[in-house]
C-alpha cells in the first residue's frame, strides 16, 4: 500500500466520523453515536497525524497539512505523491 493511499484511506475515515458528529448533533443528538463516534473520530485524526509523520520523514510540509481537523488526511495525501502528468512520450499512439 502506497503512503498516500494510506493517508487517503485514514482521511477519508477521518472526515466520515466528523460527518456523522455533526449530522448527530444538528439532528436527533443520540448520546450513544457520540459516545462511539467520538473515540473513533479521535483515534483517526490521531493514526491520520502519525502516518503523515511517519511515512513522510523529512517533508514537514506533509505532516503538518495532516495537523487540520476533518480534512488534514485527506490534504496530506494530496500533497504527499502528486502523481506526474502523463506526457507525449508515455502515450501509446
Amino acid at each position: 500500500m502506497s503512503p498516500r493511499h494510506l493517508l487517503r484511506v485514514i482521511g477519508s475515515v477521518e472526515l466520515a466520523t466528523l460527518a456523522l458528529m455533526l449530522l448527530n448533533i444538528v439532528t436527533v443528538h443520540t448520546p450513544t453515536v457520540s459516545r462511539i463516534l467520538g473515540p473513533v473520530h479521535g483515534l483517526a485524526y490521531t493514526l491520520t497525524v502519525l502516518a503523515a509523520a511517519l511515512v513522510m520523514r523529512r517533508r514537514h510540509r506533509v505532516w503538518l497539512i495532516a495537523l487540520v481537523p476533518g480534512i488534514g488526511g485527506l490534504l496530506a495525501a494530496r500533497v504527499a505523491a502528486p502523481e506526474p502528468f502523463a506526457t507525449v512520450s508515455d502515450v501509446d499512439l
